[in-house]
């Protein structure tokens, strides 16, 4: 059963382009929800850009690098 959608934009610290690219995807869900196909899910947005994804509507972020520290 598709829940919702999943993004993960390019790397950057532009929060402007941020917002715009998860606006695109919260865009894509609203339109297949007017069509009849109902998603709840917005994933989007890791620890760098967790704000912006928050902003645009985001109901699931990945946060690990906040917890967990850079990779090694």
């Amino acid at each position: 059963c598709l829940r919702g959608l999943m993004a993960i934009p390019e790397p950057g610290d532009d929060v402007r382009l941020q917002r715009r690219r998860f606006a695109l995807l919260r865009q894509l869900r609203d339109r297949f929800n007017t069509e009849g196909l109902l998603l709840d899910t917005l994933s989007m947005g890791m620890s760098h850009d967790l704000e912006a994804a928050i902003m645009e509507g985001a109901t699931l972020v990945r946060v690990g690098t906040a917890i967990f520290g850079e990779r090694k």
